[in-house]
């Protein structure tokens, strides 16, 4: 009889050992807030590995900066603190210099392109790049194009900007480009923009309609203008060294709920963008759509050639070549 109770035990331990290793917790992190479409991205990955893997790999999410800002999230994926993270690509061009060609303003003149492109060779190369830096691509999600707010009048001009203070990013080419039309631009965290705007730190901004609706940005600034002077894609990463870890079943279930989550969130972005302007609107933004865009284009070239003098033309001629 002890013999058996020994039998059991040791039977039972193991049964409860396999289950503990058999189910893999993953977190997912992003800085939007849970409005934001990059949200409803997270959840559909989080029902379809959960579903597909019968619970074997489990997913939770953080939005909203729980887990730290973009640099923090980049930096948490590589060290696998934070397993999948989805950040603006512009924050990688740090590491990945080239990936700032993909932020160049007016590069995608259409979603189509953009799409070409990072679905294509260029994106594929710098996915290739990250697995040096311990994280492996998983898609490209979009933010959309970006466009300016402020406080003092509509934006129809490149002149139009001249002596405002300018948030922006950390893309130097959005950088020069203010720095070139005689704004004031000025680096902050989005977690941050609210907070300055409210306060007169800053008087204006650009970001892609998602962004300024889901955090609310209608309430500190008053005008919006469509420039859509540069398209800005998201980036999904996964810890590399975690990623192997699972067996090449669920590497697929990943690889493939996460292009299934990309292509949903794109279709989400283009699908909403009437209906966000129009929320705006009735949230009491004066929304403006008569932008000289040809006028902004010849403004905006001098930052192609800040780029090209310190990383060559060889990855904008990849996207120019993946776009025709």
């Amino acid at each position: 009889m002890k013999n058996l109770y020994k039998i059991v035990g040791i039977v039972s331990t193991l049964a409860f050992c396999s289950s503990a290793i058999a189910q893999t917790t993953l977190k997912l992190a992003h800085a939007a807030p849970e409005s934001d479409l990059q949200q409803n991205m997270s959840l559909f990955f989080k029902k379809e590995v959960e579903l597909r893997t019968n619970g074997e790999i489990k997913v939770n999410v953080f939005p909203q900066g729980q887990l730290g800002n973009d640099k923090q999230m980049i930096d948490g994926t590589r060290s696998g603190i934070v397993d999948i993270s989805m950040v603006g690509l512009n924050n990688y061009s740090g590491i990945i210099p080239e990936a700032a060609a993909f932020e160049l303003p007016f590069i995608f003149p259409t979603r189509v392109e953009a799409y070409k492109a990072l679905d294509g060779k260029p994106g594929s190369e710098i996915f290739s790049k990250m697995e040096a830096l311990n994280l492996k691509g998983l898609g490209y999600p979009e933010n959309g194009y970006r466009n300016i707010t402020n406080n003092r009048g509509p934006i129809k001009e490149p002149t139009d900007l001249s002596g405002l203070r300018m948030r922006v990013n950390d893309s130097k080419a959005l950088n020069d480009m203010f720095n070139e039309l005689k704004a004031n631009p000025q680096q902050l965290p989005v977690a941050e923009l609210y907070s300055a705007l409210e306060t007169g730190v800053v008087d204006a901004q650009d970001h892609p309609l998602g962004v300024t609706l889901s955090f609310k940005f209608y309430e500190v600034q008053k005008y919006l203008s469509l420039t859509q002077h540069a398209y800005s894609p998201l980036v999904v990463t996964m810890n590399y060294k975690k990623f192997n870890t699972l067996s090449p079943k669920d590497q697929k279930i990943i690889t493939d709920v996460a292009k299934e989550a990309v292509d949903l969130q794109r279709k989400l972005s283009i699908e909403k963008e009437n209906t966000m302007i129009s929320e705006l609107e009735s949230n009491g933004m004066k929304v403006n759509r008569d932008v000289d865009g040809a006028a902004f284009q010849v403004a905006a070239k001098p930052a192609w050639n800040s780029y090209i003098k310190t990383n060559g033309d060889a990855m904008i001629k990849e996207i120019q070549a993946a776009v025709q």
